[in-house]
């Protein structure tokens, strides 16, 4: 079973973060700047305090423009399913898959350590079945 780990090994375990006081427009702005489509909320101690994604940036414009200026505490998802590096590919896609999120944490002790997500994770899954393929073909071809 591939788990995290590896994943994170290959990827790297960088993660933007940002406070829980920042505002909703600088939050935003800062998801434009660096072209993703989450940024961790954590305290000074690295542990996760939220998520919070372009979904919630939709669904904080519904409410008014004048809601960019509230701290983004307000608006992240603060039920922040996590996983940990001995988590498994598939187990974890299927979560994703019917949690209808994109983007989870990896924790070690509530602790920040990367990032996923799911294009992450299908792009691993890919490499691997075309590495099942070719080996199948490797075989076939000897026999």
């Amino acid at each position: 079973m591939t788990t995290l780990s590896l994943i994170l090994s290959h990827k790297g375990r960088d993660v933007v973060t940002t406070a829980p006081h920042r505002t909703v427009r600088e939050v935003a702005q800062l998801l434009h700047e660096k072209a993703i489509g989450a940024v961790v909320v954590t305290g000074a101690d690295g542990i996760v305090l939220g998520i919070f994604s372009e979904r919630d940036v939709v669904k904080v414009l519904a409410r008014g423009d004048a809601a960019l200026d509230d701290s983004v505490s307000k608006h992240m998802t603060s039920r922040v399913v996590t996983a940990t590096e001995d988590t498994g590919v598939l187990q974890l896609m299927e979560r994703m898959t019917e949690g209808r999120f994109r983007h989870i944490p990896v924790v070690d002790s509530g602790r920040l350590k990367g990032l996923v997500s799911i294009g992450d994770l299908v792009k691993y899954r890919i490499a691997e079945i075309e590495t099942e393929r070719q080996a199948m073909l490797d075989y076939i071809g000897t026999a």
